[in-house]
């Protein structure tokens, strides 16, 4: 099992890998109340008690009005450790209405626009100089094959990226982190989490490409290191390029 110590260990990794923290920024979690966003609140505010740098965390909560479970029991444990949180309400939910596809379905990439947005202006209200989300390494690795299988690209999702539009910089700090080390956290430090509203959760393409990976770790178990090891592996990749092709020699 992932200890406390390790997790911060792998934060810190991934903040002097890719420069994810300057000094006096204040660092604004995005938090549904699920075990991935709950557990990076926390241990972002452990990491800052331990790290050289100076800087501040902040907990924004979004009320989608999906019908999400009462939220009172986060914002209960996070005023007891003196965490920041602040709620803001908002009109997501009604605002997707006009959006459904005919078989009733919320498109997720809209739904992630909106979310985004009200958690950029609500993190702006607060000083925040960016902003965290808890995708994780499986998440990183389930985004390549949606976008290879469904988009025909190798492409993921970025550990830190500025948003021009919004002058906004996401970071996200459990990149090098697995949903099964997640899990392992939220019940040794026994985080409150409450069950998502989305009327999609379990129903999504990325729920798929997660049963994929399943079975493929089970099949291939190096597989599950490996995939990750990839990502961050930019010296191995070689693609076809027909614009700029030579004929390769091997010694």
């Amino acid at each position: 099992m992932i200890g406390v110590k390790t997790l911060l260990s792998k934060i810190k990794r991934a903040d002097r890998d890719y420069g994810l923290i300057d000094e006096n920024d204040v660092i604004a979690v995005g938090i549904s109340g699920g075990k991935d966003s709950t557990l990076l609140l926390y241990a972002l505010d452990a990491y800052r008690k331990i790290s050289p740098k100076t800087f501040r965390v902040i907990g924004i909560h979004l009320n989608l009005n999906f019908g999400e479970d009462d939220f009172s029991v986060i914002s209960s444990f996070f005023v007891e450790h003196r965490i920041p949180l602040y709620t803001v309400n908002t009109d997501v939910a009604q605002r997707l209405e006009s959006h459904k596809t005919q078989d009733g379905r919320v498109p997720c990439s809209l739904c992630s626009r909106f979310k985004k947005a009200a958690v950029i202006a609500e993190a702006k209200r607060h000083g925040a100089t960016k902003v965290a989300f808890a995708h994780h390494a499986d998440d990183a690795v389930e985004t390549l094959l949606l976008n290879l299988i469904y988009g025909g690209k190798v492409n993921t999702f970025e550990p830190k990226m500025l948003l021009s539009e919004s002058k906004m910089t996401f970071i996200r700090p459990f990149i090098y982190i697995h949903e099964s080390e997640i899990i392992a956290n939220v019940q040794e430090l026994r985080l409150p989490v409450i069950r998502s509203g989305c009327p999609m959760d379990g129903h999504t393409q990325r729920q798929s490409m997660k049963q994929l990976l399943t079975q493929l770790y089970e099949d291939y178990p190096q597989s599950k290191g490996n995939l990750l090891k990839a990502l961050h592996n930019p010296s191995q990749l070689k693609l076809w390029d027909p614009e700029n092709h030579e004929t390769f020699v091997k010694k």
